[in-house]
């Protein structure tokens, strides 16, 4: 199975740490974080890998080059000012990605202890798509029917509501928070011939799932950072994973 890390982030959140490097060269525990996920994908079996960069994407490809993965590593360069989104980014990267049947996507700044094999041994090659999710109480989750297929998107602070199903309950719903990490069929760049340039993941996956089935599979007891944000960056510093 292929494998893509979206590495194209600005890391705003991040500065004064990113305005002189990529997101995805922050170290946590003394290894750059993407050098942890590319690692992390390659002892699930995941080949090749496929990197995509936009912001200081010269050091990205710079650093690649100069580490040996034990897996094939290609960049995908976004060449604009800004990123395509997570959904853009995936539809730049057809060349690399299509004919494998289905690839897996990791976020690069989610620090977690996720079993990638398991995930992967998780996966229905007759789904669309199947999202690692886990139970953990957020602004934004996913809602999903009482077989886990994926049927709307809930800010639950604002009330704000997506579905392709009209007059959607959410009360009726399981809800869950999506982790970064998920496995695409390669189907998926025919539907998003119709996207703008750059869009997000999820906005799609909302467009197909009354028709595709977008499954999640939910990992109990997930530990999962995402080190977006200074915070999180020193609690993903303290966690016993960035020893691992």
């Amino acid at each position: 199975m292929k494998g893509l890390v979206f590495a194209a982030g600005m890391g705003t959140r991040l500065r004064p740490l990113t305005d002189s490097m990529p997101k995805a060269l922050v170290e946590v525990g003394g290894m750059p974080m993407l050098e942890r996920i590319i690692r992390k994908l390659a002892a699930a079996g995941v080949s090749p890998v496929v990197v995509n960069a936009c912001h200081f994407s010269g050091m990205i490809t710079d650093f690649l080059a100069s580490k040996d993965f034990g897996v094939k590593v290609a960049v995908s360069l976004e060449s604009g000012p800004q990123p395509l989104e997570t959904g853009g980014g995936i539809r730049h990267a057809e060349s690399l990605l299509a004919g494998g049947g289905r690839f897996l996507v990791h976020n690069v700044d989610i620090l977690s202890d996720a079993d990638l094999s398991a995930f992967i041994a998780s996966d229905r090659p007759g789904d669309f798509a199947t999202l690692m999710l886990q139970e953990k109480p957020a602004d934004r989750v996913l809602l999903f029917d009482d077989e886990i297929r994926l049927v709307g998107w809930r800010n639950t602070v604002t009330g704000e509501l997506k579905s392709p199903y009209a007059g959607l309950d959410p009360s009726s719903c399981m809800s869950f928070s999506f982790c970064g990490i998920h496995i695409i069929s390669d189907e998926v760049f025919g539907l998003m011939r119709p996207f703008p340039e750059s869009f997000g993941i999820i906005d799609f996956y909302l467009s197909v799932c009354a028709r595709k089935t977008v499954r999640g599979v939910v990992v109990p007891g997930l530990d999962l950072i995402d080190i977006g944000t200074p915070e999180k960056l020193r609690q993903a510093q303290e966690s016993p994973m960035a020893q691992r």
